[in-house]
């Protein structure tokens, strides 16, 4: 057991990393940064599995490793504790007065009747209690070794639990503008990891439709409540259901939980070609860089504008709540959308989307800026209904804004066994840590510390003798001292005539 306990450590310790670093299947875009702010050190935590550490070998090797010594542990235990169940407390010492607690009662019933009597009480205290050569043996406490044998046997639950959810779990995070929603196919996700044994196909079907967000703020804008009003199906074309979801009040459905994990804004604009051809409730969900004021900064990519024609890219901010801070630049002073506006810059050129590299949709590429790919043409600061005119007679027009919400579906087939395990353990834990093994034993006579026969110290009357164990070498003189009281009373109760 002292192996399990070190592994059990170093799994721990092991999974350190994995709170620390950013892990590939959380954010892909997180590990990136981080290459880019430490160059040298991340190719270095890479090779050893650091930006996935709960798929790395190593990792793998160690959980292994406790699952098997778990394995070697519990058995022979297991088998051990079963022999005790089964078997019978143990012979009376001869010398009852060696024992740690001791006591012995002058009674005037027959030595029989006294042992009838305390095997009586015995029983009513749920002591296990054998009668044989003329004493009584009793003995309880069992349920500590079943509880210490039910926390390992359930922390090996644990495991193999976590290691379903691993192989048959997953997960996607999205962001919803309202208005929107998403289908639970890998393809919608912005990002996704699922178990090595899920394919597409495995994916349960649900469709969510994020209709209305709400956020309320205390007086002080500190965020009071976000919640999010949803229409979903759980089939494909099947009927419609109405959920409210919140930080912590998560849809669950068909083994799915569905989590609202943050929110923004999406402005929207129009945007007129010199042609006359208008297009319209253009939008894409700006990344809060402040939560404290929600200022947020994205980019609109419009890559589809007609044959002949550059693309634009509208990069920029977006302030809730703008204010003047000088020099031409606006702030936003309060999260909530009292007097919105965006400061933008426009872009025109070449996109690269068709390059077949993967661009980050947050963000222009600045190397082809630099390359001069992509040429700025403009730029304004715009509350909603003005607009900014390019050199080429393409006007851009800021129109409003809709709020999005961060969404994320997550599946875990291991959930409920997890949480049962988890409480087997937290009670077989209690009952390791409160429960003592204790032995009584009774026998009439008794023998002084000379050696001498006391039996007949009291005319007419026998000793009953009776000495207490408790596991560990310590015991518990309270808990004793009841049980020889409730015999001492009884025998008192119930004298021969």
């Amino acid at each position: 057991m002292r192996t399990a306990l070190m592994l059990l450590f170093l799994l721990a310790l092991a999974a350190v990393p994995g709170s620390l670093l950013p892990q590939r299947p959380l954010s892909q875009t997180a590990v990136g940064q981080y290459f880019a702010d430490h160059p040298e050190l991340a190719p270095v935590l890479d090779r050893f599995g650091f930006f996935d550490v709960f798929a790395a070998p190593w990792f793998a090797a160690i959980y292994l490793l406790l699952f098997s010594s778990l394995i070697g542990c519990l058995v022979p235990r297991t088998w051990g504790h079963i022999r005790a169940l089964r078997a019978e407390p143990p012979r009376a010492p001869s010398r009852l007065s060696r024992l740690p607690r001791h006591a012995e009662i002058p009674i005037r019933n027959s030595a029989e009747q006294a042992l009838d009597i305390a095997e009586e009480e015995l029983r009513d205290l749920r002591y296990r209690v054998v009668r044989r050569d003329g004493a009584i043996s009793a003995e309880k406490g069992l349920l500590k070794e079943t509880g210490n044998i039910a926390f390992h046997l359930a922390l090996l639950g644990l495991l193999i639990s976590l290691a379903v959810g691993k192989l048959w779990g997953y997960e996607g995070s999205v962001l919803v503008q309202e208005g929107q929603g998403f289908c639970n196919t890998f393809q919608q996700y912005d990002t996704y990891s699922a178990g090595p044994l899920i394919d597409g196909a495995d994916l349960r079907p649900l469709c969510v439709d994020l209709e209305d967000f709400q956020a309320r703020y205390e007086p002080d804008l500190t965020p009071a409540s976000f919640t999010g009003d949803i229409t979903y199906s759980r089939t494909l074309g099947g009927a419609d259901e109405q959920a409210t979801i919140g930080i912590n009040s998560p849809l669950r459905v068909d083994g799915m939980r569905l989590y609202l994990t943050g929110r923004g804004f999406a402005p929207i604009f129009s945007v007129t070609l010199p042609d006359g051809t208008e297009l319209t409730d253009l939008s894409a969900p700006f990344l809060p860089t402040d939560p404290a004021t929600m200022l947020s900064e994205g980019v609109l990519k419009l890559p589809d504008l007609g044959a002949g024609r550059d693309q634009l890219a509208l990069e920029g901010v977006f302030l809730p709540t703008a204010q003047d801070a000088g020099g031409g630049l606006l702030t936003s002073v309060d999260p909530r959308p009292l007097d919105p506006a965006v400061a933008i810059v426009v872009y025109a050129g070449t996109l690269g989307l068709d390059s077949g590299i993967p661009q980050n949709v947050f963000t222009l590429d600045q190397e082809r800026i630099q390359r001069g790919q992509l040429d700025r043409v403009g730029s304004a600061n715009l509350r909603p209904g003005e607009s900014l005119e390019l050199p080429d007679g393409t006007s851009v027009t800021f129109t409003g804004f809709k709020e999005f919400a961060a969404l994320q579906l997550h599946r875990d087939p291991s959930q409920l066994s997890v949480l049962l395990t988890a409480l087997a353990m937290l009670a077989g834990l209690t009952a390791t840590l409160l429960v003592r093994r204790r032995r009584v034993f009774v026998r009439p006579g008794g023998m002084g510390a000379d050696g001498s026969d006391r039996r007949a110290m009291v005319p007419g009357s026998t000793m009953l003798e009776i000495g207490g164990l408790r596991q560990g070498g310590s015991t518990d003189p309270t808990e004793f001292e009841q049980v020889v009281q409730r015999i001492r009373t009884a025998l008192a109760d119930r004298k021969d005539p």
